[in-house]
C-alpha cells in the first residue's frame, strides 16, 4: 500500500483549449469552483504534493496556494510535455496524473490504480475506453521513457506507455467524461466564456 507522502498528484493544464477558442480550461468554475481547486481538494488528502503543469498565469497558482511547472520542452509536443515536466518537478516516487478538465472521477481511484499497478505504474480504463492520462507513474521509470518518447519525437501517450509496465484497471460503470468543447460545458453546466 501506497502512502499519501509517496505520492504527487499532478494535474495536467497546459494544454491550448483550442477547440473552446483558447480559454484555460484550469480556471473554468463548476459549481462556484474552479476545474483545478476542485482537483486539488479532491485529492490533496491522497497525496503528499501537489503539482500543475501550466503554460499560462503562474502568479494566479500561486496565489491560490498552488506549484506550477511550466512545459521544459518544445512547443506542440502536447501532454508528454506536461507529464515531462510534473515527473521533472515531482519529488516523490510516484506521480498520479489527471487532466485538468474531467468532469468526475470515482471515489477509490487512487486507491484502485495503486492496488492494481505493474512494475511502473497503472492506467485507467473507463466506459469511454483508455485514459492514458487519468495514470499512476513510478517516476523513477517514467523519466528515462519521457527522455526516450521525445528523443525519439513521439508524441502519443499511449507510445510512452508502451515503454512501461503499466496495468489497464478496468473501472466497470465509470465514465470520467472531458470539457472539451461547448457542448461538454453545456452539459456540464459551465456557462460559456465570455
Amino acid at each position: 500500500m501506497l502512502r499519501a507522502s509517496d505520492i504527487t498528484l499532478g494535474i495536467l493544464a497546459g494544454g491550448r483549449a483550442s477547440r473552446l477558442g483558447g480559454i484555460d480550461k484550469a480556471w473554468l468554475e463548476r459549481d462556484g469552483q474552479a476545474q483545478v481547486l476542485r482537483w486539488w481538494q479532491r485529492f490533496g488528502g491522497e497525496v503528499g504534493q501537489v503539482l500543475v503543469s501550466a503554460n499560462r498565469t503562474p502568479q494566479r497558482y500561486r496565489e491560490a496556494g498552488l506549484v506550477s511547472v511550466p512545459d521544459r520542452v518544445g512547443d506542440g509536443i502536447g501532454p508528454l510535455a506536461g507529464l515531462d515536466a510534473l515527473a521533472d518537478a515531482c519529488a516523490t516516487p510516484w506521480l498520479l496524473t489527471i487532466p485538468v478538465d474531467l468532469v468526475g472521477v470515482n471515489e477509490c481511484l487512487l486507491q484502485t490504480l495503486a492496488a492494481m499497478r505493474d512494475a511502473d505504474g497503472a492506467f485507467a480504463v473507463d466506459d469511454d475506453g483508455a485514459q492514458p492520462l487519468v495514470a499512476l507513474w513510478r517516476v523513477q521509470a517514467l523519466r528515462p521513457a519521457l527522455s526516450a518518447a521525445l528523443a525519439a519525437d513521439e508524441r502519443a501517450v499511449r507510445g510512452l506507455q508502451a515503454r512501461l509496465e503499466l496495468a489497464a484497471v478496468r473501472l466497470e460503470g465509470v465514465r470520467f467524461g472531458n470539457l472539451n468543447t461547448p457542448d461538454d460545458l453545456a452539459a456540464a453546466g459551465i456557462p460559456p466564456a465570455t
